[in-house]
This record gives C-alpha cells, sequence and structure tokens, in this order.
C-alpha cells in the first residue's frame, strides 16, 4: 500500500529499520520518558475491524479517515474549538463515511469507535518500559488520547503502576504540536526539558517534541520518510529495544 501523509496507519508494518543514535547520546542525562499513546499502543486491530467491514476498502478508508482526524485535531487547536480525541475521532470516522461513499451500520461505527478504548500495548513495549521503571526513570504517556483511554490501554496491557503520569491533551486543551501539550511533561516530571527523553510515533510529533526541546527517539515501525519539517529527532528507531541505549541505561 502506499504511504500518504499523515495517514500512516493505513500501511503493514515496515521491516525494522537501524537505530540511529548521534554520538552525544551517552552524554545526556534523561531522567524521565514521555511517550506518544500511538508509540504505546497498537491500533493495527482498529484498521483491521475496518477492513473486514469493508473488503478491499479498507485501506482508502482508514487513510481518510487518519488524515481527517489529524486534521481536525489541529484546527480545532488553532480556533480555540477544543473537543476530546474520541469526539474528533467519531467527526473524522463520519466524514470518512461520506466522502468513501460508504454506509456505516451504527452497531459498525461503535466498534470501530470501541477500538480505541480497547487498545494493547504493541509487543515490544512491556518488557521496555518494566526495565526502565525498574532504573529509576519517570515515565508517562503524552498524548492526545483521554485519560479513560489510557487507564483502559494500561489496563489491558500489564502495565498497572509503570506510569507516574498519564498525561493527556485534554488537561491542557490543545493537541500536539502544540507547545502547551509538551509543556506538560516538564510541569508533571519538575525537570528542564533537556532531561525528559520523547518517544513519539509519528514523524510529525517528532519533529514537534524536538522542536520544544525534548530529546526525541522516533519509533518509525511503518518506515516512513522523515518529515520535511525544521527539526528532525535524535535518533529513528523500528522498535522499543533502541529506548534503553537512547535513554543511555
Amino acid at each position: 500500500m502506499k504511504m500518504k501523509r499523515r495517514t500512516f496507519l493505513s500501511a503493514a508494518v515496515a521491516s525494522a529499520a537501524a537505530s540511529a543514535l548521534p554520538a552525544w547520546a551517552a552524554t545526556r542525562n534523561i531522567k524521565a520518558v514521555a511517550f506518544d499513546g500511538l508509540a504505546l499502543f497498537d491500533p493495527r486491530p482498529i484498521f483491521a475491524l475496518m477492513e473486514q467491514f469493508f473488503p478491499g476498502k479498507g485501506a482508502s478508508i482508514v487513510a481518510t479517515w487518519r488524515g481527517r482526524q489529524f486534521d481536525y485535531t489541529w484546527l480545532r487547536t488553532l480556533t480555540g474549538t477544543y473537543a476530546d480525541f474520541l469526539q474528533v475521532t467519531d467527526d473524522a470516522l463520519m466524514f470518512a463515511a461520506e466522502a468513501e461513499k460508504i454506509t456505516l451500520t451504527t452497531g459498525q461505527r461503535q466498534q470501530l469507535l470501541a477500538g480505541f478504548v480497547n487498545m494493547k500495548a504493541w509487543p515490544d513495549v512491556v518488557p521496555v518500559l518494566k526495565t526502565l521503571k525498574q532504573r529509576g526513570l519517570g515515565l508517562a504517556p503524552l498524548t492526545d488520547f483521554t485519560v479513560p483511554m489510557l487507564e483502559a490501554a494500561i489496563a489491558n496491557s500489564d502495565l498497572t503502576g509503570v506510569f507516574d503520569h498519564l498525561l493527556s491533551t485534554d488537561l491542557v486543551k490543545a493537541y500536539k504540536p502544540d507547545p502547551r501539550s509538551y509543556q506538560m511533561g516538564v510541569d508533571a516530571f519538575g525537570l528542564p526539558r533537556e532531561n525528559i527523553a520523547f518517544v513519539a510515533f509519528g514523524g510529525w510529533d517528532a519533529a514537534g517534541a524536538k522542536t520544544f526541546g525534548y530529546p526525541t527517539i522516533w519509533m518509525n515501525r511503518l518506515g516512513t520518510p522523515i518529515e520535511r519539517l525544521a527539526a528532525v529527532p535524535d535518533a529513528i528507531a523500528a522498535s522499543f529495544t533502541a529506548l534503553p541505549a537512547f535513554v543511555d541505561l
């Protein structure tokens, strides 16, 4: 499947790419790590369900859905008309259904939205997070997901007690990459931004976090091109196994 801008979740997981760690990685003083929600939790079952509902059209529908989902988060932040992530996701889904000329039943719509509340961690996430926790690092998702979404995904993934904070953009009513969203990590951990690593899933989020001042690693699981923006991540990896080296453990 061809990857379109900001619709990265319509593709299959790409083959592993080598981690690219900067020379100064071992000299940093990382004391906490913040994570995008999709870096932690795997949304692929949601989009497989779309293909199940609409065979042969799932990828196209998902591309439209996900593209509009991010457009709405950014536009709502810019216009000061915040709505939580599940509402934005539902709005984007209904737009996609009309744009792709499909008819969603009430049950299908509910199942697709429920997928965002029932996510589980990617297979490589749990052991790495528990290692980081044992080494004394502060940990927190810093994400557009709502707190109930996070609580459910954490419970589904055997991650109860691992995170020190649950940082949802609901707290500041501004979606990433607005600086107010990234500031939540600084405020929650009480640390300078240079002591907080950020783990991104989307290239745009990696650029946003790096621009804010976080040492940033991009979990580029789908092998997508780097965004043509002013800031680039400090490291790019295909799995969480690269994370301990990035934070110098």
